[in-house]
């Protein structure tokens, strides 16, 4: 059963960080895509950054600089570093695993910018 746990969202003031956890099962972890996605309301859903299965990475523009994506095989989990937040970051961050035809989705985690 292919399972995809986010965790780490939560409440942070302007300029601050957060580090979100996504922790992958039921399928072969190391061959997949790995890419973080989020949706705030009242908006599509979009992509925030990725990592490949060799570890290469991608960032939408508005993320560069500022989030990390990386990735533990041995651990079966990526993780989004989020540093120097901003108000419009406040969406629910979603984990998404893709391989060929196969894409799974996590439940999501709220991260919310305010002070």
């Amino acid at each position: 059963q292919v399972q995809l746990v986010e965790s780490g969202g939560g409440l942070v003031q302007p300029g601050g960080s957060l580090r979100l956890s996504c922790a992958a099962s039921g399928f072969t972890f190391s061959s997949y895509v790995m890419s973080w996605y989020h949706q705030a309301p009242g908006k599509e859903r979009e992509l925030v950054a990725t990592i490949t299965s060799a570890g290469y990475t991608y960032y939408t523009d508005s993320m560069k600089g500022r989030f990390t994506i990386s990735r533990d095989n041995a651990k079966n989990t990526v993780y989004l570093q989020m540093n120097s937040l901003k108000p419009e970051d406040t969406a629910v961050y979603y984990c998404n695993a893709k391989y060929g035809v196969h894409r799974h989705w996590g439940q999501g985690t709220q991260v919310t910018v305010s002070s």
